[in-house]
């Protein structure tokens, strides 16, 4: 309802719709229509009313507000169902709570700040509230076996460049799955999957962005690491607009996926790389990993696993046990 109302008010531009004409067209009580109005209001939309004359929308919240979202979207699947919250511990741990209890396909779990936000091997995430987007996405690939989950993260990573390409941003991504700008980071992605022997229950994508964040808002120990769109354009960018352009590639990307495989999508991954020909250090993070060893990266093979070439041969490298840097950087 309150997205219909949202609607006639956008539709009268400058103008006004009143309460009776409001009630008419959705067919409900004009009291109905104040009450729904007011939870608007709370939400943060300025509606204005005037006596004899009606509604008046006079700006949206800087907020990732479901409907705002969705009246962008071009999705038949991804962000069909938007679950929004101001605060919360991990948007990926609420999408499992979800998609253990029957979430869809496409699901998505959006709030304003982390709590508790982290990504890859448990490194903590930084986003001030209201001023990225955090959002993870409940995906259901029937098509898919266990072992192809981090191509997943391959995918979440193009779709990201891509998006931030949109916006006029050019990014590249360091393996397996950090956006930098100029050698910043500004996202972070992280997989988690549920899985039987040969079938994946679900797989949830967590992806943080740094969009309107300031250089003095990051702290001080990663200042000179991170950066944001904002940033990058001199300008803020609209979060709302960025959250649906990504859905909007993500499930472009699936699309292309079901049709044609994961090799097209690793193509452009290989394309927007700013690890691949470099010398890298690759650090053991557990005693099951064999020693610190340095190469140069030279390429990913079908699964995403990073083929790094060292005095010894070729090694693989799975992006669950290792971090990998620029070997200078590494030796410092």
């Amino acid at each position: 309802m309150r997205t219909d109302i949202l609607e006639l008010l956008r539709t009268a531009g400058d103008g006004y719709v009143s309460g009776e004409e409001i009630a008419a067209r959705l067919g409900v009580s004009r009291t109905a229509v104040w009450k729904h109005i007011q939870e608007l209001r709370e939400a943060g939309y300025d509606i204005e009313s005037r006596s004899r004359n009606g509604y008046h929308l006079r700006e949206t919240p800087d907020l990732l507000l479901p409907a705002e979202i969705e009246r962008q979207l071009t999705t038949e699947v991804v962000g069909r169902h938007i679950v929004y919250s101001d605060e919360t511990q991990s948007t990926n741990e609420d999408a499992k709570k979800l998609a253990a209890a029957g979430a869809a396909d496409g699901t998505v779990v959006v709030t304003e700040f982390q709590g508790d936000g982290h990504g890859r091997l448990a490194r903590g995430w930084f986003s001030p509230r209201h001023k990225g987007v955090l959002l993870s996405v409940i995906l259901r690939p029937q098509y898919a076996l266990p072992q192809e989950a981090p191509q997943f993260t391959l995918l979440a990573a193009v779709a990201v460049v891509e998006a931030m390409r949109a916006c006029g941003v050019t990014a590249g991504i360091k393996w397996p799955n950090d956006i930098l700008i100029d050698g910043k980071k500004t996202t972070g992605i992280l997989t988690e999957m549920s899985a039987a022997m040969e079938c994946i229950n679900y797989i949830v994508i967590g992806i943080g962005v740094n969009v309107n964040t300031t250089a003095e808002e990051f702290p001080s120990e990663v200042r000179d690491k991170a950066t944001s769109l904002q940033l990058a354009t001199g300008q803020p960018v609209n979060r709302v607009h960025f959250a649906a352009t990504l859905l909007n590639e993500l499930e472009r990307l699936l699309k292309q996926v079901r049709t044609a495989g994961f090799a097209p999508i690793l193509d452009v991954w290989r394309r927007d790389s700013v690890t691949l020909g470099q010398p890298v250090r690759v650090i053991g993070m557990n005693e099951a990993v064999d020693a610190t060893f340095t190469g140069t990266a030279v390429d990913i093979d079908d699964y995403g696993a990073l083929l790094v070439d060292t005095p010894t041969g070729r090694r693989r490298v799975l992006a669950g046990d290792v971090s990998i840097r620029p070997h200078e950087a590494a030796a410092k």
